[in-house]
């Protein structure tokens, strides 16, 4: 018989366990066996909760942007063998802006049980905070880092939010969410609502919503190398 696949989210920064049910852990203490995107953070995340088993007998495989395809199948071995596996991300959910998907759906085709876990998203507490539309949304995951096709892509995403009233959704990475918070700025309509969150969860969380008008009016915030998601709605 088969193991079972399970979907292990983490707290979005240092220090925030609490931000995990008390089950979580409780399943997380009971896998040896780990699939993470790097061994060392997914290491000391699982010491901090007080592992009871030595961490050096904790095996795992790394899967990032590096993995091969060809790889994959080795990921479910443990699992086709009856064992249980734990997959991770470096943040939040697995499988949600996260190489983990690919392992989540070969586990589908191979009949193996998923089990995905309670845990911090930082997409969906940044859309709960925003005030903006939950009921109509859409994931665009990292835009382009080129600048001329950026403000294109924008102005875009900007036209079908108008259209649908559906609110926009994008993460960055943290060494370019000035950049990013500067081009959302210059180039959506000063009537667009526009929220930048940071540090979900953290002590040094940030929220804040309001008109792109309103944005321009100020310095913005200094978001650089801080996990961050940028919402907005026209």
């Amino acid at each position: 018989m088969p193991g079972k696949l399970y979907l292990l989210p983490t707290p979005l920064g240092e220090d925030a366990n609490a931000t995990l049910p008390d089950y979580v852990i409780a399943i997380l203490h009971q896998l040896d066996f780990f699939i993470v995107e790097k061994a060392k953070t997914a290491r000391h995340f699982i010491k901090s909760t007080g592992h009871p088993k030595p961490l050096p007998s904790l095996e795992m495989l790394e899967l990032n942007e590096h993995t091969g395809e060809a790889a994959y199948r080795d990921f479910l071995l443990p699992l086709e063998n009856g064992r249980d596996v734990g997959l991770m991300s470096e943040a939040g959910c697995p499988g949600v802006a996260d190489p983990g998907a690919a392992i989540v759906k070969l586990a589908h085709q191979k009949g193996i049980e998923v089990i995905p876990l309670v845990g911090p998203s930082s997409i969906l507490l940044a859309l709960m905070a925003s005030g903006l539309n939950g009921q109509r949304f859409c994931f665009q995951g990292y835009p382009t880092a080129k600048r001329p096709e950026l403000a294109r892509q924008i102005s875009k995403l900007e036209q079908q939010s108008q259209r649908e009233q559906l609110t926009q959704i994008f993460i960055e990475a943290p060494y370019r969410n000035n950049q990013l918070f500067e081009a959302l700025t210059a180039t959506l309509s000063p009537a667009t609502l526009l929220c930048a969150a940071a540090d979900l969860t953290l002590p040094t969380q940030y929220i804040r919503t309001q008109t792109v008008q309103q944005w321009r009016k100020s310095p913005l915030p200094d978001l650089h190398k801080r996990p961050a998601i940028f919402l907005f709605l026209s």
